[in-house]
Order: C-alpha cells, then sequence, then structure tokens
C-alpha cells in the first residue's frame, strides 16, 4: 500500500494567528475548532507552538501517548471529537530548546506526517510572530485563510497591520478578526461598555471583517461566542470573492483607484497619509488622531502600494512608515 499524504483528505486549512502573545489565541483556536465541529463538520486542531504548546492543557490531556500506522504516519489524538496534534504530546512538560531550522522540521512533520484523515477544517493554532515558525508553514502547505486574534491595545493593534501584511505577502487572504477583551456587561444596567473605543473600531480600522467580540468576563461560555464566529467564518468563506477590487497606481502627487467599471477615484497622497488609521496615528482609546500634520513633508508619496485581499491597500510611505492600512471604503470616502 502507498503512502498517504497527510493532508490529502483536508479540504480547509485555517491559520489561527496573533502576532502577539497573551491575547488568547490559544483559547480561540480550540473555541473555533469546537464551534465548527458543533455545525456538523470533521475538525482537526494542531497545536503548531512548539515553545508554548497549549493543547494539552486546554483538553485536559496531560499524558498521552501517539502512536503511529502502518505507514509511520502519527495517529492524532481524538476528544470531544476533534482530532488533535501537538508537540506538548511528544514533549510533555520538558521545555523545547531548539533553533530554527530544527523547528522548522518538527512543524512540517506535524502537518505532513499525521495522519488527518477526512476533515472538512484543520485549524492550526499558530505560535505568535511573524517569524520562521509562519513561513515554514505557509511555504510548506496552501492555507485557505486566517484568523487574526486580537485585543484593541495599541501594541496588539500595531501587531495585527504587521500580521495582515505578513499573510496577504505570501497570498493567504484575511477571514476575520477575533477581538478579545472586547467589552464588558455591567451587572446593573446589562449595557456594553467597550474598553478601547466603540463597537466596531477594528474592523473600520482594518476592513477586515470582525467574527465576534468576546468581553472581559463573559456572560455566556466561550463556546457561544465561539459559534457566532464560526457562523460568520462560513459566511466569509462562502463570499470571500466577491467586491470590486480596483487598480491601485500612484505618482509623486495623487494616488489612483480604477475600477473595472470605469470609475476613478483620484486622492492626494498627502490627504492619505494623514488619514492613516493605525495605532500610531489614532489614540485606540479616543479616537483621536495623534498624528501632527505639521510632521507630515509635503512631498509625502507612496514607495510601494500592496493589495490585501479584497478589502484594502498597504501602504509603504517614503517618511517610513509601513504599519497603515487602508480599507477601500475608506479611500472612496476620502475622494
Amino acid at each position: 500500500m502507498s503512502n498517504p499524504f497527510g493532508l490529502s483528505k483536508v479540504k480547509n486549512v485555517i491559520a489561527v494567528s496573533s502576532c502577539k502573545g497573551g491575547v488568547g489565541k490559544s483559547t480561540v483556536a480550540a473555541g473555533l475548532a469546537r464551534a465548527l465541529s458543533d455545525q456538523g463538520l470533521k475538525v482537526g486542531l494542531l497545536d503548531a507552538d512548539i515553545h508554548g504548546p497549549s493543547l494539552p492543557t486546554l483538553f485536559n490531556l496531560p499524558s498521552v501517548h501517539v502512536y503511529a500506522n502502518e505507514f509511520k504516519m502519527a495517529v492524532p489524538v481524538e476528544a470531544e471529537g476533534l482530532k488533535l496534534m501537538s508537540f506538548g504530546f511528544l514533549l510533555g512538560d520538558a521545555p523545547a530548546v531548539m533553533r530554527g531550522p530544527i523547528l522548522g522540521s518538527y512543524i512540517q512533520q506535524l502537518l505532513l506526517q499525521t495522519d488527518w484523515g477526512e476533515l472538512d477544517f484543520l485549524v492550526i493554532d499558530m505560535p505568535p510572530g511573524t517569524g520562521d515558525i509562519q513561513l515554514t508553514i505557509t511555504q510548506s502547505i496552501r492555507l485557505t485563510g486566517a484568523v487574526i486574534v486580537t485585543t484593541r491595545q495599541t501594541l496588539s493593534l500595531v501587531d495585527v497591520s504587521r500580521g495582515i501584511l505578513m499573510f496577504e505577502k505570501v497570498k493567504v487572504p484575511i477571514l476575520g478578526i477575533v477581538e478579545n477583551m472586547a467589552f464588558f456587561v455591567c451587572d446593573s444596567c446589562q449595557k456594553k461598555h467597550y474598553l478601547f473605543g466603540d463597537s466596531q473600531t477594528v474592523e473600520k480600522r482594518f476592513g477586515v471583517k470582525t467574527l465576534v467580540e468576546i468581553p472581559v468576563i463573559p456572560s455566556l461560555k466561550l463556546e457561544e461566542y465561539m459559534a457566532t464566529g464560526a457562523k460568520v467564518l462560513l459566511q466569509a468563506l462562502e463570499t470571500k470573492t466577491m467586491g470590486s477590487i480596483p487598480l491601485v497606481s500612484f505618482d509623486a502627487q495623487n494616488i489612483r483607484l480604477k475600477y473595472s467599471d470605469g470609475r476613478e477615484v483620484m486622492l492626494d497622497n498627502r490627504q492619505v497619509r494623514l488619514a492613516c488609521q493605525c495605532a500610531v496615528c489614532i489614540n485606540e482609546m479616543t479616537g483621536k488622531k495623534q498624528l501632527n500634520p505639521a510632521q507630515i513633508c509635503p512631498d509625502i508619496a507612496p514607495k510601494e502600494i500592496t493589495p490585501l485581499g479584497n478589502y484594502a491597500v498597504g501602504i509603504n510611505w517614503n517618511d517610513g512608515h509601513s504599519s497603515g492600512i487602508y480599507p477601500y471604503s475608506l479611500l472612496e470616502q476620502l475622494g
């Protein structure tokens, strides 16, 4: 018998990324996998965080033995209707002390040498950051898309920009954002209070669909919030190619958007630079501009403009600023 390819029967592979630690990425990845499974789908969950595997703890599997089948491929551990694989199953409580090339080799083994069988979705809990492991995963397999987990603090939002740009550079579409610790519900009035800006602030800033907002102290179980996120994710997969994407060009004075129906939008470079919505230019708590217009030179111009899916562009400016993401809806308003 021939050796089967580990992912040959997996229909969709979703990366859950945070680019910054401590925002609840692993918990969200596990919740999303459970929610998709509750929809009647066949789901696997891969813990790709070699240095800090969380899956054994999240599923209360402190000591399990991973077996190999007749093809010498690892057999996933099954729990709660999911197929699970984690380096933590192999490592136990020992620390993972290893360098980049070895890490990449282990990740490829977990991905390609695991007998996942037939799955509708494989959810990958990515390690935080935008380094070697992330690139190894994106170069080893074809990802259906990525979900980014964040909070509204400035450092997290800056990393959201970096994460979106990283995935788009390797041609992985962003399917949505999960916003953790977004609000709390007052005991007396039962009203949502947003700690860092109004509702949909993150969605407006990046032009990417918010799958779900999770409160600081959930009034419902996490699975109930992630059930909503899973439904929105499935809708995003069905409609990810819709929308008219303009052709974007620029020169020393202007940025131009040209649509397939012949419509054109022309924007002044400096006007666009001043409209940047990134966490460096906008205060995430008040929504007020932190960017001083006097600091933007008159001859400001893009060095490079990168289309980001069908929702936005990333602009690398000649003043060194590159964290801004401009939704097409924002550019059309400016025009």
